[in-house]
């Protein structure tokens, strides 16, 4: 393989994903495949669209000027979609769980892939991402 350092550069194929990533979450509670319906679940709502949406954003921001910041928020935020089913009481709605964990440890390993790609990065470096 000619290219062995293919996930060595912080691409912004990555940013792309992590944007459609943040747009998945945000409409992960009206998935059709559903134990109950969401109503009535007006904070898990919220947390689920404001996660989303700080992702999207994250991950615009990445595309447009890169900070390592960006990547670490990022990290944190997926980790906290993994425990908030568990810390707002939606543990026990099935599908929906799933979907908040495995959406959750995405973003965490997005965020470490592209965190461990600039770990050695200047910032004159950075901010010629996407040039």
């Amino acid at each position: 393989m000619s290219d062995s350092g293919f996930l060595n550069t912080h691409r912004t194929w990555e940013d792309w994903c992590g944007m459609l990533l943040g747009a998945v979450i945000v409409a992960s509670p009206w998935f059709p495949i559903q134990d109950q319906s969401v109503t009535g679940h007006e904070t898990m709502i919220l947390n689920t669209v404001a996660i989303g949406l700080i992702v999207f954003g994250l991950s615009q921001l990445e595309y447009v000027a890169l900070q390592r910041w960006q990547e670490v928020t990022t990290i944190l935020v997926g980790l906290w979609l993994i425990a908030s089913p568990y810390a707002l009481g939606y543990s026990g709605e099935g599908f929906l769980r799933i979907y908040h964990t495995s959406l959750g440890a995405v973003v965490v390993l997005l965020g470490i892939l592209q965190l461990w790609q600039d770990w050695d990065l200047t910032d004159q470096d950075m901010l010629k991402h996407g040039q």
